[in-house]
């Protein structure tokens, strides 16, 4: 294992277009990194520039005590992960697992050990005899993890490795590869993953921290539970979390935030935490955090509702703004649906105050 560390890493393109703006990123040795953001935000280029695949324009890649930027990938003592797994459909899985190994000539007694070491650990060594054609896509997965695995490298690189897998399988797969990452550092052999993904879910369940990226930046790097709890600006709050935070524009007048032609009164603990009062401001609040009330509050006007089994997600419009409230199934059937109206209460021990020319996130205490 070894420590990554990218410092004002960038990637231009032919014609200028800038792809990768600078960047720093210190990813631990023994640590499961995840990059995560929409199509087009650069997370691949990023992953390939680590790996040797893509040529970095300007900036450095460390890994451990070495300056990889001028090796070929074989020279990195990285192992890479593809979506589409990459196996040789020619080679039975046993030969597919020694490839690399057979390749730096590793005798066959040696290599023939670590097939079956990995084999047992993957739970594969019923296909050690198949073709890639004969496996589905979860064991063919498993394959492909197991060929980087066997070469013990300094690095894993995950690109998508789970996006041509059906949901069941995929949840399945985060758990394996989770689970491997623990026991290895279990065993005394603690891998440094960085593992790419467009899926939020993946992110938050698998990642020691998380890169969130935009448009060749680096919106925020933190734990899965601070991303939640504590996002830096606007678009990381609108990113992390299933349903997404509500964002409501508004203006701050005095202690109150006015939205159209309601108001809500921003308690002590909200007031205290702002480090600055925008003109342009946006209250964000997650949808478990806007209660069903039945008096006072918020007026909403409900326009759809879904059945999630124990909870419900009502989709509502507040003053031209859509929202969305998680409330219980039984709250759901004690409301009265010949009234479009609900009355909404936030929680605002759990609200975030946003600057919306700069997206930043005014509410949480200043860095230093």
């Amino acid at each position: 294992m070894a420590r990554l560390q990218l410092s004002k890493l960038e990637k231009v393109y032919g014609g200028g277009f800038k792809a990768v703006h600078g960047i720093d990123l210190d990813v631990e040795e023994g640590e499961f990194m995840v990059l995560v953001g929409p199509s087009g935000c650069a997370k691949s280029t990023t992953l390939r520039m680590i790996a040797g695949l893509e040529e970095v324009t300007s900036g450095e890649i460390r890994i451990g005590d070495r300056i990889v930027n001028a090796l070929p990938p074989g020279k990195r003592r990285i192992a890479m992960v593809f979506q589409n797994y990459a196996l040789y459909p020619h080679m039975k899985v046993r030969s597919n697992l020694a490839f690399g190994l057979r390749l730096a000539h590793v005798p066959k007694a040696e290599r023939e050990a670590a097939v079956q070491e990995v084999a047992r650990i993957l739970e594969i060594e019923p296909l050690l005899d198949r073709l890639p054609k004969q496996l589905s896509g979860g064991q063919a997965q498993r394959v492909a993890l197991g060929r980087a695995l066997i070469k013990k490298p300094e690095v894993f690189l995950f690109d998508e490795p789970l996006s041509n897998l059906d949901a069941k399988l995929r949840a399945s797969m985060r758990v394996r590869i989770t689970d491997l990452h623990k026991r290895l550092k279990a065993e005394g052999r603690p891998s440094t993953v960085v593992y790419v993904t467009h899926d939020q879910t993946e992110a938050m369940t698998m990642g020691d921290r998380i890169c969130v990226m935009k448009d060749g930046h680096i919106m925020q790097v933190a734990t899965p539970k601070e991303l939640y709890d504590r996002p830096a600006n606007l678009f990381v709050a609108g990113f992390i979390g299933s349903p997404e935070m509500n964002v409501i524009d508004g203006q701050i007048e005095g202690t109150d935030f006015r939205l159209g032609g309601q108001v809500i009164a921003l308690d002590e603990a909200v007031l205290n935490r702002m480090h600055s009062k925008p003109q342009e401001a946006a209250l964000g609040i997650r949808p478990q955090h806007m209660k069903l009330s039945a008096g006072n509050g918020l007026t909403a006007r409900l326009r759809s509702a879904e059945f999630m089994g124990h909870e419900v997600y009502l989709h509502a419009m507040l003053e031209g703004k859509e929202i969305t409230t998680v409330a219980g199934a039984a709250e759901y059937d004690a409301l009265d649906r010949s009234d479009e109206r609900i009355r909404l209460t936030p929680d605002l021990g759990h609200a975030h105050i946003f600057d919306r020319q700069s997206g930043r996130n005014v509410s949480l205490p200043l860095a230093g």
